[in-house]
C-alpha cells in the first residue's frame, strides 16, 4: 500500500515538474459575463483540439476566487474575459475581452509568437 502511494505521489510530481515551463492561457472569468458565456460557446467548445490550444492548454480562473498560489505574480486586473498567455509562472502577453471570433485567432497567434521555441519545434 505504501510503495504504491509513493509511486502516486512521485508520478504526479513528475507531472508538475514536466508542466512547469508549460505555456497556459489563462481565461479569467465570471459567472454572468456575456462575453465570456460567448467566448465557450465560439471558441471554448473547439479550443483544446486547434494548434493554439496544445501549444498553450486552457486554464480558468474565478475573477472572484482566490489566485492559484503559481499565478500569485500576475495581475488579474477587473475586466472579463482577460486571457493571459503565461509560461513559467509569469505572463508573456494578454487580450483584455474578447473581440470576437474573427479576431481572437489571430490575436492569440501574435500572443503566442512570443513564446519562446520548444525543444525539437520549428517555428
Amino acid at each position: 500500500m505504501r510503495i504504491a502511494a509513493l509511486a502516486s505521489a512521485v508520478g504526479f510530481a513528475l507531472f508538475l515538474a514536466a508542466r512547469a515551463g508549460a505555456a497556459e492561457l489563462v481565461m479569467v472569468e465570471q459567472a454572468g459575463c456575456h462575453w465570456c458565456a460567448r467566448w465557450n460557446a465560439e471558441i471554448g467548445v473547439i479550443y483544446a483540439k486547434t494548434d493554439q490550444g496544445k501549444r498553450a492548454p486552457l486554464r480558468r480562473v474565478d475573477i472572484h476566487e482566490k489566485l492559484p498560489p503559481d499565478l500569485s505574480a500576475i495581475e488579474l486586473g477587473w475586466f472579463t474575459p482577460t486571457f493571459i498567455l503565461v509560461e513559467d509562472n509569469r505572463e508573456i502577453a494578454r487580450l483584455r475581452g474578447y473581440p470576437g471570433e474573427d479576431f481572437f485567432w489571430g490575436l492569440l497567434d501574435r500572443m503566442i509568437e512570443k513564446l519562446p521555441d520548444e525543444p525539437g519545434r520549428s517555428s
